[in-house]
């Protein structure tokens, strides 16, 4: 064993040969190497879970995030004032933005009847071809009928009213209309054009699609004259401010991800707290760190104190017994990295856990790991690590040789 001389560099090898030997299984102190090797496991099965939880929930959020921003639109202008959002709106911003989509469109509530299932929906009035470009769901679904009395309904409305394409519907408006010597809600039965599926039930239950003519007609909507306009943008929140700039103060304009803001904040903060918890998962496993290399040391007492009267510095001690926590930990965050991977692999290549679709929006796991989400959980257990193979090598260190060589 080589030591060095007070006032000269630390021995690397020195050092080396001395985490080598603490590292081997020691017959006589066997709960050493077994605190050790549950430390080890403790941290690798903590970067794991993290890895794994927090793939799925960035999975869950991106998946949600894609439902939304369908069946939502990118981005929608609203009129603060009557008869704001118009043709000539729309083609000011066409003229300025051609690379944009726009579809115009009516909404008012409605309840749909049929074979005496009762549903209250919400209808939207929309050009059938300009809907197409911006809605992909309605594009696969919408078909091809002539009448202006035609719907696009969704697959839970479908199966409430047991309306399939081609059946009928009849929908109730607000409106009242003269019935004999009094008035009565306006009705009218209209055509199942289609029948889409969002993949979110809330959506496919409660919106139906009809033609502008039919409101022009039924409501007496004047034509050139919506209720709102939506907008196809490939980055919207980049893009929505310049176009906010182009816009009268009689409109107003929203983005997908502020009509969701609140949930979207609510997944984000639930993302949060669970990286948090699972944190608590390798901070336990750095205690039985800090208890492994206490025990080493406590056990090792006559060899700290016979290396450092032959010669060995406290900072060469001070740096075996930090090694050794950062080689137990190092280890741990290297095989907790394959397993998770190796985890996220397996939930993405095999249907091992399945959801209700009409929940969640898909029956398979979303699971989708970032990379900023790795570099935190690499990040927050390398600290961990690090605090816990502190205090151990400062005990070690602030070994007296001639107490314990007098004691022995």
């Amino acid at each position: 064993m080589s030591a060095t001389i007070p006032g000269v560099m630390p021995n690397k090898r020195f050092v080396r040969q001395i985490i080598r030997h603490y590292l081997k299984y020691d017959k006589e102190n066997p709960f050493i190497f077994i605190s050790a090797l549950l430390a080890f496991l403790g941290i690798a099965a903590g970067v794991m879970v993290l890895m794994i939880a927090m793939g799925i929930m960035n999975g869950t959020q991106q998946e949600f995030s894609k439902k939304l921003f369908v069946m939502n639109y990118p981005l929608t202008v609203l009129p603060i004032e009557e008869n704001a959002v118009n043709d000539d709106l729309i083609k000011t911003l066409a003229d300025k933005f051609p690379h944009l989509k726009f579809s115009p469109y009516y909404t008012t509530q409605v309840i749909t009847k049929n074979e005496g299932a009762v549903q209250g929906s919400l209808l939207y009035g929309v050009d059938y071809d300009k809907e197409s470009q911006l809605n992909d769901v309605f594009k696969q679904a919408r078909g091809d009928g002539k009448s202006k009395f035609k719907v696009v309904i969704g697959e839970g409305l479908s199966f409430e009213m047991n309306a399939m394409k081609g059946g009928k519907v009849t929908l109730y408006f607000s409106e009242q209309t003269a019935a004999g010597f009094g008035t009565m809600p306006l009705q009218k039965r209209f055509i199942v054009d289609g029948v889409f599926k969002s993949g979110l039930k809330a959506y496919d239950k409660a919106i139906m699609y009809t033609t502008l003519e039919a409101f022009e007609k039924l409501l007496k909507r004047q034509e050139g004259f919506y209720d709102g306009l939506h907008i196809y943008s490939k980055d919207p929140i980049k893009e929505i401010e310049t176009i906010r700039k182009v816009l009268p103060p009689s409109v107003v304009i929203e983005g997908w991800w502020q009509q969701n803001g609140n949930f979207f904040a609510a997944m984000e903060m639930e993302k949060k707290a669970l990286f948090l918890v699972l944190l608590l998962i390798i901070l336990v496993a750095s205690l039985n760190i800090i208890s492994s290399l206490l025990m080493t040391v406590m056990s090792r007492r006559s060899e700290i104190a016979l290396m450092r009267t032959l010669g060995a510095t406290k900072k060469e001690i001070r740096a075996i017994f930090f090694r050794l926590g950062l080689i137990i930990g190092a280890a741990g965050i290297m095989a907790g990295t394959l397993m998770g991977a190796l985890g996220i692999w397996a939930l993405k290549t095999f249907d091992i856990i399945s959801m209700p679709e009409d929940v969640y929006g898909t029956s398979k796991l979303p699971v989708d790991l970032m990379m900023s989400d790795f570099g935190f959980i690499l990040l927050g257990t390398s600290v961990i690590i690090l605090l816990s193979s502190l205090y151990p090598a400062k005990k070690a260190a602030q070994t007296d040789p001639l107490t314990v060589l007098r004691n022995e």
